[in-house]
């Protein structure tokens, strides 16, 4: 199979316009997140796809690979949905652009476990972390038997009962999308339940497609505002 890994990159973010090209320790963040998906060891290849020539500019720089795409695109996998137009590939895995020292062995776990049987996959990390599984800015999942989610929350679910310790599946934001399913979700309206809980993958759920969950270790840090880049100044050396 062909992978490649697509990290979609805009300028104007609501919450923090412009972090794409915040310096990190001598570095975009953008660069940062395309140098760590080049070291996977499962990727074919790794393209940036961006509506914005600074960013363009950036990844050109150091000779990345970088394509322009339309800026009314309302999220990241329509904006993958046009890399994947023009790219032969298998699978596409949505890299975050906003997660700077992301491990490649995370993104090769994900690769690893696709098979043309999967439509789409994504990722887990087992937490007992109360602040974690309370807090709304994270998605649990609640799996099927099978690996497969049977439903993304902000709450925390399941509910626990009986005094048993508390122990939640957080939901990690790296998608592989096999090349029709891709083409066939962008196409899908809103529902009910996606516009419930503001997670788009619900939107997948209820229209019934699959999605397949494989559980990781690592801790994705993502960096959505101001004061999260300064938390990551503080804790990160290089």
């Amino acid at each position: 199979m062909k992978i490649i890994g697509v990290i979609p990159s805009r300028y104007n973010s609501v919450r923090f316009p412009g972090k794409p090209l915040v310096s990190i320790n001598g570095k975009s963040m953008i660069r940062r997140v395309y140098e760590n998906a080049l070291k996977c060891q499962y990727l074919d290849d790794v393209i940036v796809a961006t509506d914005d020539e600074r960013i363009f500019d950036e990844i050109q720089k150091i000779d990345g690979k970088v394509q322009m795409t339309s800026e009314h695109h309302t999220n990241g996998t329509e904006r993958c949905l046009e890399i994947a137009k023009s790219n032969e590939h298998d699978f596409l895995i949505n890299i975050q652009g906003d997660e700077p020292y992301i491990h490649p062995e995370q993104i090769d776990e994900l690769a690893k476990s696709l098979s043309q049987k999967v439509e789409i996959a994504t990722q887990g990390r087992w937490t007992e972390n109360t602040e974690e599984i309370n807090s709304e800015s994270t998605a649990k999942i609640v799996l099927k038997r099978d690996k497969e989610a049977l439903y993304f929350s902000r709450l925390p679910i399941p509910r626990v009962q009986n005094d048993l310790k508390r122990k939640a599946l957080i939901h990690v934001g790296l998608y592989a999308y096999r090349k029709d399913i891709l083409e066939q979700i962008c196409i899908l309206p809103k529902g009910k339940l996606e516009i419930s809980e503001s997670l788009e993958q619900l939107r997948w759920l209820e229209n019934g497609y699959t999605i397949t969950v494989q559980t990781t270790k690592f801790k994705s840090i993502s960096v959505d505002t101001q004061s999260d880049l300064d938390l990551l100044l503080k804790t990160q050396d290089d």
